[in-house]
């Protein structure tokens, strides 16, 4: 224990300055640190929702728009199956009303055969829980004049809700957070529901904006027989559809065929850019191979006819195409500025919501609320590491009570620092952890010193009593801090919001006390009893 190897003591010396380091812009005004080269890449801790201040939202995903966006694929699959049944089976007055997606085969003696296609190919099997279960994806009923009846069932319904909302916390968490930063807090409540909360946000209804959009966009080619006063007169023949166009109030209306030449699923990329005639922003959109394909051959084969496009129900732009445009590559300008435009391309590269939201909650807290939250936990933290302090210094000496101080104040220098650099959130409850932390570390060296003094106490030397104490306490430390991390991870991993952050600083705050108090407290106290050389221990 007294010949501490030099590469130990490297190691110790380097984590140590490292974390220094990290901690450090956190303690200097922002105009000192922009004058210090070494500090440019460095961040200061952020500040979760209750010590900065943002935007909390409570979101409902809306499952009558999921199950009536299933039931007419169910209906249209219904249809497909009879279609391609041998022989084919007629079918007629196919729709979707009232959760229920029906159709009528038109010859109610192929009823049986019917419902044995329809079985065979759409009610598959779906898992129901998480054991392996399966459960029919349909519940079908039919009449004696041919009418069969299709209702989704509840194991069903609600595995399409939980993959909706995972699928929506992704496209969230990429429109909020598209630089990738660990600010924004996004998880599930319950069944159906979502929990956002944006630090730091100035904004709210642009955070509104950017989670109510749905972004779903589709190319759709313009109907040239509807004329303005139709459109006006909402009048459009079988197959086209008036989508409003809300930047052009002299043609509010287009005509458009219903069904989409493309959709967002075919675009790999949308970037910001500025239109080379007039200098305003424009977004650029990049098509994958599919896309590409598509979108050439049509440009191609309809030159002097306009396309359009349209973004959650709302006509962007309607350009005419002038020429065939190959290469994949495609252009939305119109009345947008930066700021708009980049928030359309976070949209688009985000992703579709794969069913709208709708915000049950709002709640904004106030930066003023955010400092009074900092005051109480500062104090707080102060007055438990001076009561920390005190306690060791009393029982264990100047020395060795000097040297489990030190490494204390180490430790907290090491958990603000290791905070910085992956950019995890303070939020008060990380405060409380950080607190419990501190009277946690030292938990080490009572265990460590506490043998030392067994062991003096048994006659032995001063080196022995302080190999003994390190070597048999160790196991100890181990398992005490191995089954508070354990802890801390099932907390991080099944919390959410002010649990997460208390989990974040207890398990970092483990893994640094574990190094302070046994390498840096040994390095310390092997320091001091070779330049002392004592005959007892002042412990």
């Amino acid at each position: 224990m007294l010949n501490v190897p030099r590469w130990r003591v490297v190691a110790v010396i380097l984590v140590t300055a490292l974390g220094a380091l990290f901690a450090l812009p956190n303690i200097l005004p922002s105009t000192v640190r922009q004058n210090i080269p070494v500090l440019q890449g460095f961040s200061s801790l952020n500040l979760g929702l209750d010590l900065r201040g943002g935007s909390h939202l409570l979101l409902e995903v809306d499952a009558n728009a999921l199950v009536a966006q299933e039931l007419e694929n169910v209906v249209d699959e219904m249809a497909t199956a009879l279609r391609e049944a041998q022989p084919r089976i007629a079918q007629s007055g196919r729709g979707v009303a009232n959760d229920v997606a029906r159709l009528r085969v038109n010859d109610p003696e192929m009823l049986q055969r019917a419902l044995q296609a329809i079985t065979r190919d759409v009610n598959t099997d779906i898992q129901a829980g998480n054991l392996g279960q399966t459960a029919k994806r349909l519940d079908i009923t039919s009449s004696p004049d041919g009418v069969i009846q299709a209702r989704l069932t509840e194991e069903m319904r609600e595995q399409m809700i939980r993959r909706s909302v995972n699928q929506s916390i992704e496209v969230l968490r990429r429109r909020i957070d598209p630089t990738g930063t660990s600010e924004v807090s996004i998880g599930r409540q319950g069944l159906d529901r979502i929990v956002v909360q944006a630090p730091g946000e100035q904004d709210p209804e642009s955070l509104k904006r950017r989670i109510g959009t749905t972004a779903q966009m589709t190319f759709h080619l313009v109907n040239p027989s509807v004329g303005f006063e139709d459109a006006s007169a909402g009048r459009a023949p079988p197959g086209t559809i008036l989508v409003p166009q809300d930047s052009r109030p002299d043609e509010p209306f287009v005509a458009v065929y219903s069904r989409a030449i493309l959709s967002g699923e075919d675009l790999t990329r949308a970037t910001v850019g500025f239109d080379q005639q007039n200098g305003a922003a424009v977004v650029n959109l990049q098509f994958d191979a599919r896309g590409a394909r598509i979108f050439g051959r049509t440009t191609a084969e309809n030159v002097d006819r306009r396309f359009a496009i349209v973004l959650d129900g709302n006509v962007l732009t309607a350009p005419n195409i002038n020429e065939p445009i190959p290469g994949g590559r495609a252009q939305i300008s119109g009345s947008f500025t930066v700021e708009s435009a980049q928030e359309l391309v976070d949209l688009l590269n985000a992703g579709a919501l794969p069913a709208p939201l709708s915000i049950l909650e709002e709640r904004s807290v106030g930066p003023g609320l955010g400092q009074d939250a900092i005051n109480a936990g500062s104090y707080a933290g102060i007055l438990a590491g001076l009561g920390v302090l005190a306690f060791m210094l009393v029982t264990y000496g100047f020395v060795f009570g000097g040297i489990a101080c030190l490494a204390l104040v180490v430790n907290l220098i090491l958990i603000i620092g290791a905070m910085s650099s992956i950019g995890a959130a303070l939020t008060l409850p990380g405060i409380a952890g950080l607190i419990l932390t501190a009277a946690m570390a030292v938990d080490a060296n009572v265990l460590i010193y506490e043998r030392m003094r067994e062991e003096a106490a048994l006659g032995k030397g001063p080196a022995l009593a302080l190999d003994a104490g390190f070597n048999r306490a160790i196991v100890a430390i181990l398992d005490a801090n191995f089954t508070t991390i354990l802890a801390a991870l099932i907390l991080f991993q099944f919390g959410a919001g002010p649990v997460r952050g208390f989990a974040w600083t207890l398990s970092i705050g483990v893994i640094t006390s574990v190094f302070t108090a046994v390498l840096i407290t040994q390095i310390l106290i092997a320091w001091w009893f070779r330049a002392a050389r004592p005959k007892k221990l002042p412990i």
